[in-house]
């Protein structure tokens, strides 16, 4: 098998949650670039529409869904839709995700809730149903969008997110566990740690952080629309057939500091 074979995706189909905007749709983008044809969802369904209007100029097929991710019943009527309106699910990109700015001695309870269930039950929910349609298939790939935050603690003059680094690592350990369980069935789970990236969740981090983030960033400068095409393409092909339980960090070099 030659290289471009290696991460061609024709004819594959792929389910990327949070697809209407930001690094959902970078990465809804590289996929159908490759040939696959997508899957989008989000709590916003407008979004996702217009996003799936694009991509079918590149000549694949597409979906747009509204998706609440923390909701089991949408979860499952979007597994459902995918199914029937593609016959299966090669890909599953979990990227909704949901943050909130407090000193962790202020964080309210309903906030911490919010993010947790959000990033840590809604993956967690929609693998588990993906999950039963690869393990059928016998075979599958799952990326799960973690974050630089997840690694370790943040300076709190950037990030004072103590709910979204905490649901951030849990990312990190299910991915883990998920492949180990999931390995016998030929279901390859991986994660990605984006470093900053400008996207509308991280818009005033940004703004009020940039000097000490850049300050930390070897590569001195932000992610951008496409530094993450390559590194989810590579999970989702043929290219990583023997890579699970892994985490790629593609933040500049941050983590290295």
């Amino acid at each position: 098998m030659n290289v471009f074979e290696l991460f061609n995706l024709t004819g594959k189909t792929a389910l990327i949650t949070g697809g209407g905007r930001g690094l959902g749709a970078q990465i809804a983008e590289g996929f159908a670039e490759a040939g696959a044809n997508i899957a989008v969802c989000s709590r916003k369904l407008e979004a996702c529409q217009e996003v799936a209007d694009s991509l079918e100029k590149l000549g694949v097929k597409t979906l747009a869904m509204q998706c609440d991710i923390s909701n089991p019943d949408d979860v499952a009527r979007v597994v459902k839709q995918t199914v029937q309106h593609f016959g299966r699910i090669d890909i599953l990109v979990n990227n909704s995700g949901a943050t909130w700015g407090a000193p962790a001695e202020d964080m309210p309870l309903e906030a911490w809730q919010k993010v947790m269930n959000v990033n840590v039950t809604g993956t967690f929910l929609m693998s588990q149903a993906v999950g039963r349609t690869m393990i059928e298939q016998k075979e599958g790939k799952i990326i799960n969008i973690s974050s630089v935050a997840g690694l370790g603690g943040t300076d709190p003059r950037v990030m004072d997110t103590i709910g979204y680094n905490t649901s951030k690592g849990a990312v990190i350990t299910m991915t883990k566990d998920l492949a180990v369980k999931w390995g016998k069935h030929n279901i390859n789970v991986n994660a990605i740690a984006p470093g900053f990236f400008p996207t509308k969740m991280s818009k005033d981090i940004i703004e009020n952080g940039k000097n000490p983030i850049l300050e930390g960033t070897p590569l001195k400068r932000f992610g951008t629309e496409d530094d993450l095409k390559g590194a989810a393409l590579f999970l989702a092909s043929k290219a990583s057939a023997y890579v699970t339980g892994d985490v790629l960090v593609v933040d500049g070099g941050t983590h290295a500091m």
